[in-house]
């Protein structure tokens, strides 16, 4: 078994180059080609990206990425284009639901900084695109990162539908994006906690928020699997991330969670070199979940923290539990994970009450991620 298709070996087809699609490897010890190939597609799609960002804590290890790439019922297909050494010049990954039905995917692309504007990123959206056809797919929708944009936008910068953020005009993606027909819809800001945090504004925060949330609520953390008892809930909260976070006009179909679902995700995510942290608020009267953060916490110390998803239900909002569960997992990851350089997370430009939270516990915008859609 090789890193590449059966059907689709060879680099150029009479001098022209070609798409082909990767064989995941199931794990990093597996076929030493098809991990190879692997991390040659992740160097690529990470240095297109740093290349316009700048920021060199972004990236992923091929071993942190690689459990992503199998998440149960949404596994991702990776493609390649190669020049005539056989190097990796352009990386691209189609993502969507195997559920029947799934009218939705996710679309990326990037090109080697030394060989974009040569129609290698043409060549693969159209592949994707053809691919996302095929399948049925009629919404699509592309994250492409952004150089950080100030509050002061004017002239030559695109503000996003929603009146919150916006992307500079003059960047490769925009026009590229916009000349194939997508719709700009989302900002996403990038935002970086330096640690250690500072122990008295942390402390102030917490003990504001728990004021405010008062009795009603209880704060549990853990790392690694679910409790049982938590199962449930938390398969709840995933699926309402799908329809209560802010996503614009750009709303894409409710995402069920299951039980079963959510552990089989646990258990993928834990073949990689990192730890999840959960902090979860129960509603005490209820004894339910209200809202939930997770962090993802690599092995090495000296890579940054990932922030991942944070949500707090539609019925419990007004109690400052976002303020609570976002600075108890900040000092959780610092008693239990000492060291870490820092803690990165994107949030929604519009989502004013997260963005203040992390402004106040001392969060600086460091990037943008302007989100697009094509509706077919």
């Amino acid at each position: 078994m090789t890193g590449r298709t059966e059907t689709d070996r060879s680099e150029t087809v009479d001098g022209a180059p070609v798409v082909e699609e990767l064989v995941v490897p199931a794990t990093m010890d597996d076929d030493p080609e098809l991990v190879r190939a692997f991390s040659d597609w992740l160097a690529v799609s990470d240095a297109a990206e740093v290349a316009v960002h700048g920021l060199p804590e972004l990236p992923w290890t091929p071993a942190e990425y690689l459990p992503m790439c199998h998440e149960p019922g949404s596994p991702s297909r990776l493609f390649v284009v190669r020049d005539d050494t056989g190097a990796v010049v352009a990386a691209g990954a189609y993502d969507s639901k195997t559920a029947p039905g799934t009218t939705n995917c996710w679309l990326s692309l990037g090109v080697r900084p030394d060989r974009q504007r040569q129609g290698l990123g043409t060549l693969l959206a159209d592949h994707l695109e053809q691919l996302a056809r095929a399948e049925g797919r009629t919404q699509w929708k592309t994250y492409a990162v952004s150089r950080q944009v100030g509050p002061g936008t004017g002239p030559g910068y695109r503000r996003a539908p929603t009146g919150s953020g916006a992307v500079p005009e003059d960047e490769a993606a925009v026009r590229f994006l916009t000349g194939r027909g997508w719709r700009f819809g989302q900002v996403n800001r990038i935002s970086r906690l330096g640690l250690p945090a500072d122990p008295s504004v942390v402390r102030e925060l917490h003990d504001r928020a728990a004021t405010e949330a008062g009795p009603g609520y209880r704060v549990h953390t853990w790392t690694g699997t679910t409790p049982e008892r938590w199962l449930d809930d938390l398969a709840l909260l995933h699926t309402r991330m799908s329809t209560d976070a802010p996503e614009g006009d750009m709303q894409e179909p409710e995402d069920v969670w299951t039980a079963d679902r959510v552990r089989e995700s646990e258990e993928q995510l834990a073949t990689g070199p990192h730890t999840m942290l959960t902090v979860a608020v129960e509603h005490v009267e209820s004894t339910t979940l209200a809202g939930f953060s997770q962090l993802k916490v690599p092995d090495d110390p000296s890579r940054a923290v990932m922030q991942w998803d944070t949500l707090v239900l539609r019925e419990h909002r007004g109690h400052r539990l976002g303020w609570l569960l976002k600075v108890v997992g900040i000092e959780t990851v610092e008693r239990d994970f000492p060291d870490r350089p820092s803690i990165v997370t994107f949030n929604a430009e519009e989502n004013r009450p997260m963005l203040d939270v992390n402004e106040a516990v001392g969060f600086v915008g460091v990037g943008s991620e302007g989100i697009w859609e094509h509706r077919d």
